[in-house]
């Protein structure tokens, strides 16, 4: 029930529309109570006596009590449609919102394919629970217990029958509730598998077809189905035991009340017309059962779908925030600094004792093997994780408490994958900053070696991008990216590996550029390659987590071993100089 409590306040908006609709509905459902008993006096006083003004007179009564009844069934499913699509968006916004401010540890342990899941599947099942509960948790109620009460004011003994079968209803949607609920829960955890399985896929298609290996993934996406498939059998096959169980309790109380009921009439206790009101009243109580069995089941879904969107609403950011004022920097004062800092992403520890300064203006350097924690340097200084011991300072300030969008308003990253959006290329670059001219744009492409290319399209600026950048090389889709950086003129441009698809004399000419254009930028730069970073004023060199070498290109050759090793191996002419060196 705490789920349920956790997305109420999002029908708030809607409280008039969840009084109106079951009102109306009420009102219907009234008048449906009301037709047997007109129907068994047409039969007893209109049939029986051959009176047709009677039976024409009661017949428009019949006609004008189901026309109203059409009318607020109509400003029911009205009102029930603005209240669920409503709370649906209510949800989806919230859900969005709530996801964006999570950090990527979260986002790590909830998994992308799980939360698409949640703020689509999950949020319809509530959507229709809603609908559903203004239509119709009023209504089949109301007519169980009205039809009860009416059938048991034509004939108290014969309402046995009744009070015999209902219990047994509610029995079998008991037991039904109670096993199809745990069971629910895991189809929509086989339902994430299947996501992601099918996401990787689409993703990854190019790779996939490389390796041959287009049977192996349609098996993959085959036992992600069948585990799916058995989960929703093993639920529908308990669903559907509900129908034929009502079916045979409804038919059998049918067959009781005919044969009693024959006898009562034989006996001048009940006439034919109360027989037929009597039957009709049964019907409507076990029709109403039957939809509240139906209920269950769509309730059932709509409980464990609450539990997964509450789950993500009640996830708290691991990230600590701490309030404090932006302060004007000092140049003594470090633009970024570590103080012992260490971290781990849940497994082994990715960073162990990092401790450093870089100042204003400096351009810097990070080398190192695969694994070594480069990337996860640049991740907390844009506190997209917090450091699991230790310090993170930008401008003398821990990042904690900084205001996240002020942060990284003054940092540009361009991350190791490349991540394009559908639209234009100046919209892409325009990611940063709305506001930014062509003019701006235009320089930004310069110095990030895109202007090339930029201007050869059609359109130039105005060019399509499609999603994910399908329709651009990987060195236009890197050099788009560090434009995007440098649109936003940030005050800490971070290039994360972001030369990789670049031929060497691109790479130098793009460095050139930045040397000699962003000299007011604190410049870092992560790479494998000794030559993006042999001309930094300090190059940080990373090994298994621990902080090897830090220095200058030349100082690191007589001083850190690490670091002559990863220069070996790229320039093998050098190794004479480092000998005599």
């Amino acid at each position: 029930m705490k789920s349920i409590k956790r997305l109420l306040p999002f029908l708030k908006p809607y409280r008039k529309h969840c009084i109106a609709g079951p009102v109306f509905k009420l009102i219907e459902a009234i008048l449906e109570l009301y037709l047997p008993l007109i129907m068994a006096r047409v039969i007893d006083q209109g049939v029986a006596t051959g009176d047709s003004g009677y039976i024409l007179r009661m017949g428009g009564i019949m006609l004008g009590v189901v026309t109203v009844g059409l009318l607020c069934a109509l400003v029911c499913q009205y009102v029930a449609s603005i209240a669920s699509q409503g709370f649906g968006t209510e949800v989806r916004n919230a859900l969005f919102s709530h996801i964006q401010s999570l950090s990527h540890r979260e986002m790590d342990r909830l998994g992308t394919p799980s939360l698409i899941n949640r703020v689509t599947n999950d949020v319809n099942q509530l959507q229709y629970a809603v609908a559903m509960l203004i239509r119709l948790v009023v209504r089949a109620p109301f007519l169980c217990i009205g039809g009860i009460v009416m059938a048991m004011s034509i004939d108290l003994p014969l309402s046995l029958v009744i009070i015999i079968a209902v219990p047994l209803f509610v029995v079998v949607i008991t037991l039904v509730m109670r096993k199809t609920i745990p069971l629910q829960q895991k189809v929509q955890t086989r339902l994430d598998r299947l996501i992601l399985v099918l996401r990787e896929n689409l993703s990854g298609i190019r790779v996939i077809r490389a390796f041959s290996r287009t049977r192996r993934e349609e098996e993959r996406f085959g036992d992600a189905v069948d585990e799916h498939t058995r989960a929703a059998i093993r639920v529908g096959k308990l669903s559907a035991l509900l129908s034929p169980a009502t079916q045979l309790i409804m038919n059998l109380a049918i067959l009781a009340i005919v044969w009693f009921g024959g006898v009562r009439v034989e006996a001048g206790g009940m006439t034919t017309g109360e027989i037929i009101a009597f039957i009709n009243y049964v019907n409507q109580i076990l029709l109403a059962l039957m939809v509240v069995a139906n209920l269950v089941i769509t309730f059932t879904k709509a409980y464990a779908s609450a539990g997964r969107v509450a789950e993500v609403l009640d996830t708290e950011s691991s990230l600590v925030q701490r309030s404090g004022t932006v302060a004007a920097t000092e140049p003594s004062v470090p633009e970024i600094e570590f103080r012992q800092v260490s971290f781990s992403y849940g497994g082994g520890e990715q960073l162990s004792g990092i401790s450093f300064r870089i100042y204003p203006g400096q351009m810097v350097g990070i080398i190192g093997g695969t694994g070594s924690g480069k990337s996860t340097v640049l991740h907390l200084i844009e506190h997209f994780y917090d450091a699991t011991q230790g310090e993170v300072l930008v401008e003398g300030r821990d990042v904690r408490e900084w205001d996240p969008k002020e942060l990284r308003r003054r940092i540009g990253l361009v991350p190791q994958k490349t991540e394009l959006f559908t639209g234009t290329i100046a919209d892409n670059l325009r990611w940063g900053n709305p506001q930014t001219s062509d003019e701006q744009l235009l320089r930004a492409a310069h110095l990030a070696q895109a202007a090339e290319f930029i201007e050869r399209l059609p359109d130039g600026l105005a060019s399509p991008v499609e999603r994910g950048g399908a329709n651009l090389s990987g060195g236009q889709r890197q050099r788009l990216a560090i434009a995007r950086a440098l649109a936003r003129d940030p005050q800490i441009l971070m290039l994360d590996d972001a030369s990789s698809a670049l031929d060497y004399a691109t790479d130098a000419a793009l460095r050139r550029a930045l040397r000699d254009e962003c000299q007011h930028m604190t410049l870092v730069v992560v790479s494998q390659r000794v030559s993006a970073v042999e001309s930094a004023d300090l190059i940080l060199v990373l090994d298994e987590g621990t902080l090897a070498g830090v220095g200058t290109h030349d100082e690191l050759l007589k001083t850190c071993e690490t670091y002559r090793e990863i220069n070996r191996v790229q320039t093998p002419q050098s190794q004479g100089k480092e000998v005599q060196a």
